[in-house]
């Protein structure tokens, strides 16, 4: 949610994000599309697949799934000790874009990916790269991060916000249009979920302690982009960051489910936060 004007003091403020309806409904995640993919050879080497006499099985990471998500999914599906996967993107290249500085995080594509008794860590992690940069290098996504003046890697990270903040898949241009329209008039974004990020949680709540957060993901103290995307973003939301849906709007607040706000008056921001709060109580007397 967008709740502040560029002069104005932070203020307790409650937003749903998706990533909290995300934590709140699990099971809303098993719905969530993702294509299989082609198989490749998904062990630590570049060596071309060879036929495999184990069962195979999927594994599926859902959109605006963070990076440490990634390796506990990872470690999961392979039955590996807790850590394993992290321990292993360190020692893979990824050959991510340079402004990423070695961080994954965003280029982990959500999709579901096949894995069997072979498959390693770093083999797997290299896979979900690859078809991140192949979906990032086609020529739409690159023509929009020109025309819209960013760079591809700034267009993940606005995707990423975009997943992250969207209540529904309908809402995600406006969002982008947002994320466009505070960055041209150079305002914070001014976003829960950067601060969510930063602080490795995923809630329903930012509280004015929250804003006043020392970190470069604190969106409501530092503006721009913050420095990596927040997830790993899908078609859709990268689709909305390329082409955001013509808007004036600055802010946004989604009052109840299906139900988000967009205006361009920070009063009627006012006027819509209030009555998300008032709702919401009204939900937690009940």
């Amino acid at each position: 949610m967008v709740n502040e004007s560029p002069d104005a003091r932070p203020r307790r403020r409650l937003r749903p994000t998706r990533r909290g309806k995300i934590v709140l409904a699990v099971g809303a995640l098993l719905v969530v599309s993702a294509a299989v993919l082609i198989p490749l050879s998904l062990t630590g080497s570049d060596e071309p697949p060879k036929k495999r006499e184990s069962p195979q099985s999927t594994l599926m990471i859902p959109e605006g799934r963070r990076v440490s998500q990634v390796y506990e999914a990872v470690d999961k599906a392979l039955d590996l000790k807790p850590g394993s996967t992290l321990k292993a993107a360190s020692t893979v290249d990824l050959k991510l874009p340079a402004q990423a500085e070695g961080n994954p995080e965003g280029y982990l594509f959500p999709a579901t990916y096949p894995i069997d008794d072979t498959t390693e860590p770093a083999g797997l992690l290299r896979y979900m790269a690859d078809t991140a940069r192949k979906h990032f290098a086609a020529d739409h996504v690159t023509a929009g991060a020109q025309r819209n003046n960013v760079s591809v890697y700034d267009t993940v990270t606005i995707a990423s916000i975009v997943q992250a903040e969207a209540d529904t898949p309908a809402d995600m241009g406006k969002v982008a249009r947002v994320v466009y329209n505070r960055l041209l008039k150079d305002m914070p974004l001014q976003m829960d979920s950067t601060i969510n990020y930063a602080l490795k949680r995923s809630t329903l709540d930012t509280t004015t302690a929250d804003t006043q957060l020392d970190s470069p993901y604190n969106s409501y103290r530092t503006k721009g982009l913050p420095p990596t995307p927040i997830g790993n973003p899908g078609e859709e939301a990268l689709r909305a960051a390329i082409r955001p849906t013509p808007g004036p709007w600055l802010y946004f607040v989604t009052v109840g489910p299906g139900d988000t706000r967009f205006t361009d008056s920070y009063d009627e921001q006012q006027r819509n936060v209030e009555e998300f709060n008032r709702s919401r109580g009204s939900a937690a007397s009940g």
